[in-house]
């Protein structure tokens, strides 16, 4: 996956469109609808993976607009889209971030740091003629040929292009290439290279082309101190930790993949920085520990063992770099006894000109009353200095509730436009923590969703590890799933994988680690408004869309060459959209909830019956008699195994209800009331779809609001409250107000948080933003 920017796309003419727009997810007044409307269906041709990959980023899932452009590709559902991820640029702060995919040929996909799972090529003879010389070494005679400008003399070619010859590592023999003393420019690309000799001597190198390669490491770059441009796609085996190695290693680096690499640098001076400090503090704990009978060189050279073992920072995905960097550091340390890290020799790089393309016109409804302010400078970088204000609401009558500290950490733009720093109209609609790896662990890694593209970010580094972006889609859910693999070597392998969807009714299947798409599920002819997957069968995802059909597919599990065979197994259908989904914590294999325009509705899902198309078996009410049975609910999720919290079906409250009292007294009706055990207080806004989460381990409920702000609720102190509780609605333990984050003296002092989640142990909260802006909280 790459950042930065957006990638020029070939012309995808779709097979034939029908006029449609965009789901009008607005408020563009008070009681103006902000969900997907569905537009027309439209018929659209599979193209081809290498246009597929063509990638370009973001739009705004939340606007009307005109007749929508047929770009992109659509492969029908159990085909694979080659679609590959270049991980490269990470940011901290409110930074911007693009990536584009590539098409990678389906023998080249692996999982990086997996030989025995690559389908590899083989290298084939090719028949005698103009390429000749270039199946075995080089000779002077080509490369002059080859060079410019013309010269019968190796010592003045400035520029040289070495591409599509086939080469392999061998044939760049390096007192060949050391006869080019003046080369500043080399393109390497579309050859079989899989490492780079140490000892080339381009001493005046300035821009390095190894695109469409097999290269496995990055290492030897550092011979080209003076290499200001580098391109690297199509590198199968590279990985981001590939990229922040770049970064560190080439002081005068500009851009990479056409993009400009600042940020990156930037990101790997904080984290050098973090590492030195790290190493730095185990050094002196080590070094204290230490006997006076033990040999000086013996201690040391456990000492950068231990450094290696235990010196951790940043998310699993990004251990290959943070431990090379932990290696040299603690290995420069016992060289220098102790007394003298020395930094990343990272000098300031010249500022690019950057000029950002401005977004197409487009018929927009706007969802932002006209007279809510925002305003945000153009630097997307983040303050040091943010402060949140908190205010903590005391309830229940044993002397209040502690108020949570939670410190406001990163303020990220990762979904903006074309690159564009102005862009504070991309909405954000879902995001979903990654599994734990682990038992007894907990994830950091959350993935959010919205306009064009899909990111995965690391909460404790701000750093955004990966993102996926389609032309033309708007994504509204995402949800995370744990596989086993088997691998070709017949060894287990656990996958996460990660399931987007949004406006085009496709699922995509992410392998989020190898970097790459490795299945599209046309799963309906309408936007796909929320989707997840069973707790209890990994395979099992459900689909929620504006057709209003609810759709349980088992993705299976993906063969040797990581391609998902998908098929259906339930058709739920419902008489509104629904717009929440939320398999039932108890008995998540027999029984579904959904929060739909209409109410609350409840499916038999168990797969033992012989019907494969179902209508709602119940639908709940929160109201008899009222009105109030018609209402929608935008936010539903099970607290524990018996408390669900839902929203939308009263003004300004949060109800919650027992699911086994009601379930236990409703007979044989098709209607039932919801037994309530407390109503929460919440924003007394008319806007909809705001949506609320749960933390079961923690007994929280969290939403946010149309002032920015995220209401946070202990429900398990509410619940233990004598009964009767109080019909009045309970006040929230605590509301996180909106930190107003700034950069150049200006800053974002209002949007609507549509969003929140916190990982299972409350360490991190992601809230997502109606200006394009990702927030992330830590909890002291």
């Amino acid at each position: 996956m790459e950042f930065v920017g957006a990638v020029p796309l070939p012309a995808l003419t779709a097979g034939g469109t029908c006029q449609g727009g965009s789901p009008p997810r607005c408020r563009s007044h008070i009681r103006q609808v902000r969900m997907p409307l569905q537009p027309h269906c439209r018929k659209t041709s599979v193209v081809s993976a290498a246009a597929a990959a063509a990638i370009a980023l973001s739009g705004r899932p939340g606007r009307m607009r005109g007749p929508a452009e047929a770009a992109g590709s659509c492969s029908p559902w159990g085909t694979r889209s080659r679609l590959r991820f270049l991980p490269v640029a990470v940011t901290r702060g409110l930074a911007r971030h693009h990536l584009r995919c590539s098409a990678a040929p389906r023998r080249q996909l692996r999982t990086p740091g997996d030989p025995g799972t690559a389908r590899r090529q083989r290298r084939r003879p090719s028949q005698r003629g103009p390429g000749l010389l270039a199946m075995g070494p080089l000779s002077a005679r080509l490369l002059m040929q080859r060079g410019r400008p013309k010269s019968d003399r190796l010592g003045k070619i400035r520029i040289l292009d070495l591409s599509g010859l086939k080469l392999i590592s061998e044939h760049l023999d390096p007192k060949l290439m050391c006869r080019l003393t003046q080369l500043q420019e080399l393109d390497l690309s579309n050859n079989q290279l899989e490492t780079l000799p140490d000892n080339l001597g381009l001493s005046h190198l300035r821009i390095l082309r190894c695109g469409n390669n097999q290269l496995r490491d990055v290492t030897a770059l550092c011979q080209f101190l003076q290499l200001e441009e580098l391109s690297l796609e199509g590198n199968p085996f590279l990985t981001v930790n590939d990229n922040l190695k770049v970064s560190f290693l080439l002081p005068k680096l500009r851009k990479v993949n056409g993009k400009d690499a600042s940020l990156t640098c930037s990101q790997v001076e904080n984290l050098n920085r973090e590492l030195t400090n790290r190493v730095t503090a185990h050094w002196e704990k080590f070094m204290a520990a230490v006997g006076p009978e033990e040999k000086a060189e013996k201690a040391q050279a456990d000492f950068v063992k231990s450094a290696i073992r235990d010196v951790r920072y940043g998310p699993e995905s990004l251990s290959e770099f943070t431990q090379w960097r932990v290696q040299m550091i603690s290995e420069e340390l016992v060289a220098s006894g102790g007394t003298l890290v020395h930094e990343a020799d990272n000098p300031e790089r010249r500022p690019e000109a950057a000029a950002a393309h401005r977004p197409r016109a487009r018929l927009v409804a706007l969802k932002r009353p006209d007279d809510v302010p925002l305003n945000l400078s153009p630097n997307k970088r983040a303050c040091t200095s943010l402060s949140a204000q908190v205010e903590g609401s005391l309830v229940g009558s044993d002397g209040g509730q502690p108020v949570l500290k939670l410190e406001p950490l990163h303020f990220l733009q990762c979904h903006s436009k074309n690159n564009s720093p102005d862009d504070l109209n991309t909405q954000l609609w879902a995001c979903a923590f990654e599994p734990a790896w682990e038992e007894g662990t907990t994830s950091q890694t959350v993935a959010t969703c919205g306009g064009e593209a899909v990111c995965v970010i690391d909460c404790q580094t701000g750093i955004v590890l990966h993102k996926y972006k389609a032309p033309g889609e708007e994504f509204f859910s995402v949800a995370w799933t744990a596989l086993m693999v088997v691998t070709q070597t017949g060894h287990k392998k656990r996958w996460s994988v990660l399931a987007a969807a949004g406006l085009r009714g496709q699922v995509r299947l992410l392998h989020v680690r190898a970097g790459f798409c490795c299945g599209v599920i046309r799963a309906h002819k309408k936007a796909i408004a929320t989707l997840c997957f069973s707790p209890t069968h990994e395979t099992h995802l459900f689909t929620a869309s504006y057709d209003k059909r609810i759709i349980l597919w088992d993705i299976g599990v993906p063969n040797h060459d990581y391609e998902f065979q998908a098929s259906q197994l339930l058709t739920l259908d419902t008489t509104s959209i629904p717009l929440r989904l939320c398999p039932v914590a108890s008995c998540p294999d027999a029984y579904l909830l959904a929060g739909c325009e209409g109410g609350c509705c409840c499916w038999d899902v168990r797969l033992d019956q012989p019907q494969k198309k179902r209508v709602c078996e119940v639908e709940f009410v929160f109201s008899e008699g009222s009105e109030a049975s018609a209402r929608r609910v935008d936010g539903l999720a099970f607290v524990n195994d018996d408390v669900v919290a839902s929203k939308g079906n009263s003004l300004g409250t949060i109800c919650l209800w027992s699911w086994r009292q009601t379930w236990v007294g409703r007979g044989h009706q098709s209607t039932v009331a919801v037994v309530v055990l407390a109503h929460l207080q919440w924003s007394p806004t008319e806007l909809a779809y705001f949506s609320l989460s749960t933390c079961p381990d923690e007994g929280i409920v969290l939403c946010g609001d149309e002032e920015g702000s995220v209401w946070i609720y202990d429900v398990k102190s509410i619940l233990k409250q004598p009964p009767p509780l109080s019909a009045a609605p309970q006040a929230p333990t605590q509301i996180l107000k909106w930190p107003q984050p700034w950069a150049h003296s200006q800053t974002v002092t209002k949007t609507m948080v549509n969003t929140v989640v916190a990982n299972p142990t409350f360490t991190y909260l992601t809230a997502l933003t109606d200006s394009n802006i990702v927030a992330i909280w830590k909890r002291q």
